[in-house]
């Protein structure tokens, strides 16, 4: 077994808890499915907000909501730079997979920018 990492990406539209939970929660529901993720299979999950999110830490819609209580959760601000976007929840899971596995990233909504 190998560690590998899975990037995602969503926007949100407003600094509100619910924005917050309902874009973590969408953007996390995603990249599962598309990745076929078995919970025992993540080492940790990086969550990282725009400064202009404040109303609520993403990680604790993931441990109550999703009963993602024995992986390792933590928060971060993504740094303030000029003309980034805005509004954003970034998150980085880190699995213990195969070799062979090809990790599918998730840009969603205003986040889809971020990669082209």
């Amino acid at each position: 077994m190998i560690t590998k990492g899975i990037r995602g990406a969503i926007t949100v539209e407003e600094n509100t808890a619910e924005a917050i939970k309902a874009g973590t929660l969408k953007l996390l529901d995603e990249i599962v499915e598309k990745n076929n993720i078995d919970k025992n299979m993540i080492s940790h999950v990086i969550f990282t907000l725009t400064q202009d999110l404040t109303a609520a830490f993403p990680a604790k819609f993931a441990r109550i909501d999703r009963g993602w209580t024995d992986v390792a959760l933590l928060c971060f601000n993504e740094a303030a730079i000029d003309g980034a976007i805005e509004k954003c929840i970034r998150i980085l899971i880190v699995l213990n997979c195969e070799e062979y596995f090809v990790p599918q990233y998730v840009y969603l909504k205003g986040a889809a920018n971020l990669r082209s």
